[in-house]
């Protein structure tokens, strides 16, 4: 799912935090592992959903880079008349 993922180990974890963890897994039919994942998280400002956009990328490609990409869109939207006549 991810690219690069991370292993914790997490000590000293409030007992009331693992009750209300452990329940939320019973609830929801999650793994506490997805449960204490997705309060990580959410903690840290993030979300687990996957982005369906490209925030990630857009503003990543250089001068040359995008100019060169441009230019592949460009060709890719010429009309190859003879593919249409009947």
């Amino acid at each position: 799912m991810h690219k690069h993922t991370k292993q914790y180990t997490i000590r000293n974890i409030p007992e009331r935090v693992d009750r209300v963890l452990k329940k939320i897994a019973k609830e929801s039919g999650k793994s506490f592992n997805q449960v204490a994942l997705e309060a990580l998280a959410s903690g840290a400002g993030e979300s687990m959903k996957p982005k369906r956009d490209f925030s990630e990328v857009i503003g990543s490609l250089s001068e040359k880079e995008a100019s060169k990409m441009d230019a592949e869109i460009r060709l890719q939207r010429q009309i190859d008349s003879g593919l249409w006549d009947s």
